[in-house]
């Protein structure tokens, strides 16, 4: 999947009257960790379950018409894309603490992943 294909798709899901934002958070392997060590690359893996459960949660969120999410999976190196989040709806005040609260309980809940 790349942006705008996931973009593409929460255009489709939304109703055109009630969508005023959508917002995409691309997630890429960086060269360092976030202590400042080289890194080469990650394994990765994640629970789809719990992923489509958080995806349904962050769409009952008020102003929130469809919310799309793509993970990669399996070794990757440094500049690969670890996952795509996009957000849609009405209003900024509505879609980007979304976003913010979505990412966020998918890299706690959702992503295993193991530096190489």
């Amino acid at each position: 999947m790349d942006e705008r294909e996931i973009l593409r798709k929460v255009e489709e899901r939304s109703k055109p009257e009630n969508l005023g934002m959508v917002i995409l958070h691309k997630g890429i392997v960086r060269g360092t960790s976030r202590e400042g060590e080289k890194v080469k690359g990650m394994e990765l893996s994640f629970n789809k379950e719990v992923l489509e459960k958080l995806i349904k949660e962050a769409e009952k969120k008020e102003g929130i018409e469809a919310v799309e999410v793509w993970i990669n999976k399996g070794k990757l190196k440094v500049g690969d894309t670890i996952m795509l989040v996009a957000v849609g709806g009405r209003f900024r005040k509505e879609v980007l603490p979304t976003l913010e609260w979505l990412i966020e309980k998918i890299k706690e809940e959702v992503v295993i992943e193991r530096e190489v």
